[in-house]
């Protein structure tokens, strides 16, 4: 027996043993992060002391969560997210200098491609649901605005559906735009009110999400992706404070920095100069602070 072959496996040395047998690793990443998954996995079985049943339940649950993965759908993304874990790995590698916009998680809805449209523009295509004026300045940490910004914004309709989903229903490109910024950092285009929506929950993480007592519902945002020259990308959302599940988002994408205020404006000339069918319109606005590249 070599060394690091620890012996016979016991439950009291399963750890150990277990660990032991990877001392060849030929990576020294993988072996420390194989070291910790399977020291906090034997550790929580050790704790939970499962029957035969409920660990094959288990095994099932995460081959089923499996089966519903395809080229559209990924279901161990959204078990991360359930769990808060893609919350917490974005945070982790998007730690910010104090000042700069917070980020949270991309979601699966974004197209890459967007069309690129001129500042000011309705990026509700086929103008149905409550309308609103978005705006505000990007900025550097020091209050400086930013050149040549460029702002990739999408978000679903008012009823909670992104054109993705609705194919043949929603236009192509519904509810999405590039905008770039001129030396203002300013941008600003006209949308319509989001609203909140349901995560995918017809498969195992619905079910394991019912089970909990838990809502599977994001409540309503806007999503963001600011690039600049010299500064690190911002992946975000802004989320509107008065929504149902501000406070209990199913994926854990809320922070409170990024709360906006939707401010309903009644003023019918304003909303005849943006060419909106009420009198009365919404109206957001929020800032965005990029960090310098490192």
């Amino acid at each position: 027996m070599e060394a690091h072959e620890k012996g016979y496996f016991t439950e009291e040395n399963s750890i150990e043993v277990v660990t032991g047998r990877n001392a060849k690793a030929r990576d020294e990443r993988l072996k420390s992060i194989m070291e910790v998954v399977t020291r906090k996995l034997h550790e929580a079985v050790k704790e939970i002391e499962p029957s035969e049943k409920e660990w094959f339940d288990a095994i099932m649950f995460l081959t089923d969560t499996g089966h519903m993965c395809n080229e559209w759908r990924q279901e161990f993304i959204l078990l991360s997210d359930v769990l808060g874990v893609s919350m917490l790995v974005d945070a982790i590698n998007n730690r910010k200098p104090s000042g700069a916009s917070e980020s949270t998680v991309l979601g699966p809805f974004h197209v890459a491609d967007a069309p690129v449209r001129h500042m000011g523009d309705n990026i509700c295509l086929d103008h149905k649901g409550e309308d609103m004026v978005v705006s505000g300045r990007i900025l550097d940490t020091e209050g400086n605005p930013i050149d040549e910004a460029v702002i990739d914004v999408w978000q679903a309709n008012d009823e909670g559906f992104y054109d993705v989903q609705q194919k043949g229903i929603q236009p192509d490109f519904n509810l999405r735009g590039v905008f770039r910024t001129g030396r203002d950092g300013r941008y600003w285009f006209r949308a319509v009110k989001p609203k909140y929506y349901p995560i995918p929950d017809d498969g195992p993480v619905g079910k394991m999400l019912s089970a909990l007592g838990r809502h599977p519902h994001r409540p309503a945002h806007l999503h963001y992706i600011i690039k600049a020259d010299g500064f690190e990308t911002l992946t975000t959302h802004i989320f509107d404070p008065d929504d149902p599940y501000i406070d209990s988002d199913a994926v854990f994408g809320v922070k409170e920095s990024l709360l906006a205020e939707f401010r309903r404006t009644e003023d019918a000339a304003r909303a005849k100069e943006y060419d909106f069918k009420q009198a009365w319109f919404w109206e957001v606005e929020h800032d965005f602070v990029l960090a310098r590249e490192a």
